[in-house]
């Protein structure tokens, strides 16, 4: 069947559909996926990293600058935007240019990874190399949310996922102010790197630490992605999908609302209900 590209993130492609004991050729639209690799280069540090790749991940193209600077965020190497010197880009390659900085962790130069669009710790060679100590950790003062507005998240999330209406195949991490209004939104075939764009994104524009934010993902809550969000500061996850045991063990452990099966009947709280208000 023929295939051409249309946007860099969406395939279209010829294919049969079946439906109703009829079979019908018809054009399909696709996630992309391509591989990204992630590189640093620190060239004044003693002695200095040279420019190399650190990660290769699967990932839908666009804002692959902030998926490099979301994943050196949550990774822990970097925790400040004013970090970044340069930024190299490449076709499927970005290097962020680093200043030198003491104590700055470099460890993943010693694992690097390779990860697929639907694992976020792959390459982790230890329990403990998947923790990082979060960048803010201040139990800053959260408005309660009014328990209406949070049911309400999914369908203002659906209505602005362009590309998932045209795919299905697209999942997304979107941060909401406390009246429910959408803030930030990215989309990706991996979980991990939706978040990573998400908060590459809010580390580029200045918006870190998100602790009067909501977080709300697409799918289900795995640990790593409570690890991003406690990265970035947010002080509640939400999600139409369930929370795993760790999910829920690091959200007690960092006092992070945790709540699952979002719909706009109703929702599960798993941790930290204080954050939300009840009519």
């Amino acid at each position: 069947m023929k295939q051409a590209n249309t946007h860099k993130s969406i395939l279209k492609a010829g294919i049969f559909r079946f439906r109703d004991q009829k079979l019908e050729a018809v054009e399909d639209a696709l996630a992309v996926e391509d591989p990204l690799e992630i590189g640093i280069m620190i060239p004044d540090q003693i002695p200095p990293v040279p420019a190399q790749t650190i990660s290769l991940t699967m990932r839908t193209p666009g804002n692959d600058r902030e998926l490099t600077a979301g994943y050196l965020f949550t990774e822990g190497i970097i925790r400040q935007r004013d970090e970044i010197i340069q930024v190299l880009e490449l076709p499927d390659l970005v290097t962020l240019v680093l200043k030198p900085e003491k104590g700055r962790d470099l460890s993943v130069l010693e694992r690097r990874s390779v990860t697929s669009s639907s694992c976020g710790v792959c390459g982790k060679l230890s329990a403990s190399a998947i923790r990082r100590e979060p960048a803010y950790r201040e139990n800053a003062f959260f408005e309660p949310m009014e328990s209406g507005v949070l049911q309400e998240l999914p369908s203002n999330l659906r209505a602005a996922q362009h590309n998932f209406e045209r795919t299905g195949g697209l999942h997304a991490a979107a941060l909401f102010d406390g009246a429910g209004i959408l803030q930030l939104l990215r989309e990706d075939v991996g979980r991990h790197n939706a978040l990573d764009k998400l908060l590459g994104a809010a580390l580029m524009a200045g918006m870190l630490p998100l602790s009067h934010q909501v977080l709300l993902l697409s799918g289900r809550t795995s640990f790593e992605l409570v690890q991003k969000a406690a990265m970035g500061g947010i002080r509640m996850v939400v999600s139409v999908g369930a929370p795993s045991s760790k999910a829920l063990q690091l959200a007690r452990e960092y006092d992070i609302t945790l709540v699952g099966f979002l719909k706009s009947s109703g929702f599960n709280i798993y941790h930290g209900e204080n954050r939300i208000k009840f009519d």
